[in-house]
C-alpha cells in the first residue's frame, strides 16, 4: 500500500494541522510501503538554514518513519520549493524531481505537484519561472533572514490577492496540459495536488484512458490517496 498527500501548508499558526499530520504518520503511514508528499508540506520554506523550531517535531517524525522502514518521498510545491539537501538529511526523506513516474497499482503513474498543469494562469507561470531560476534562488538564499521572511510574507499576500480576483478555470489545470503530460511520460494515471479541488477525473489521450486523481488540501480533515492491488482511491483522514 502506497500513500500520497499534498498541500498540508504546515505553519505555526495552525498547530491543529501539524497535530493531525503527526497522528497520520503514526496511524496511517507507519507500516505502509511508502509515503509520497507531493508538494506544499509547509506553507513557506525560506531555506534549510532557517527552520522554525516548531517544525522540529515534524522533521523528527519523518525521520522516525524513514528509520522504521517506511520511505518518505517529497516533491517541491510552490510554497516550499526551497527544501534542500539539508532538510533531506535531517528528515531522512528523499527529494523527487518536479515530475516523477512510479509503478502504482499495476500502472505507470505520473506524480506532480500540479502547478505546471495550470497553464492558463500566465501570471503564475511567469512568476514560477522567475522564482525557480537558479540565479534567483542563489541570490535569495544569500539574503539575511529578515529580508527572506519579508519577501515570503509579501509573496503570500500577493498570492492571496490574485487568487481572489482570478477566475476559477484559470487557476485549474488545462486539459491539453494534462494530455501533454500523460503523452510525454506515457502514463495511465496522474496524481497531483495544488488546486485544492479533490476529485477523480477521466481523460482520453490518443485513444487511451488516463485517470487523474487530485488531492485536497488539509484543513479540519486530511486528504490522502491510497493505492494498493485494488487500485487507487481518494480518502479523507480526521
Amino acid at each position: 500500500m502506497l500513500l500520497f498527500i499534498s498541500d498540508l501548508h504546515l505553519n505555526t499558526a495552525r498547530p491543529d494541522i501539524t497535530a493531525l499530520f503527526l497522528r497520520f504518520l503514526k496511524e496511517r503511514a507507519a507500516g505502509s510501503e511508502g509515503l509520497y508528499i507531493l508538494g506544499d508540506l509547509f506553507e513557506a520554506w525560506i531555506g534549510d538554514d532557517l527552520v522554525p523550531p516548531e517544525y522540529g517535531p515534524v522533521i523528527s517524525a519523518l525521520r522516525e518513519l524513514n528509520t522504521v522502514g517506511t520511505p518518505v518521498f517529497v516533491q517541491h510545491g510552490n510554497r516550499d520549493f526551497l527544501l534542500g539537501q539539508d532538510f533531506a538529511a535531517q528528515s531522512g526523506c528523499r527529494l523527487l524531481p518536479d515530475a516523477q513516474v512510479v509503478d502504482v497499482a499495476g500502472g505507470r503513474t505520473l506524480l506532480l505537484h500540479g502547478d505546471t498543469l495550470c497553464t492558463d494562469d500566465h501570471e503564475y507561470q511567469a512568476m514560477r519561472a522567475q522564482l525557480r531560476h537558479p540565479a534567483f534562488i542563489a541570490t535569495f538564499l544569500a539574503k539575511p533572514p529578515t529580508e527572506r521572511v519579508a519577501f515570503a510574507r509579501s509573496l503570500r499576500d500577493k498570492s492571496q490577492a490574485e487568487t481572489s480576483r482570478k477566475s476559477e478555470y484559470i487557476m485549474d489545470v488545462n486539459a491539453e496540459a494534462v494530455a501533454d503530460a500523460a503523452r510525454e511520460h506515457n502514463v495511465m494515471r496522474i496524481i497531483h495536488g495544488h488546486t485544492h479541488r479533490p476529485g477523480v477525473h477521466a481523460h482520453h489521450v490518443d485513444g487511451h484512458g488516463v485517470e487523474r486523481i487530485v488531492l485536497g488540501d488539509w484543513g479540519e480533515k486530511g486528504s490522502v490517496v491510497v493505492c494498493d492491488a485494488a487500485g487507487c482511491r481518494l480518502e479523507v483522514f480526521a
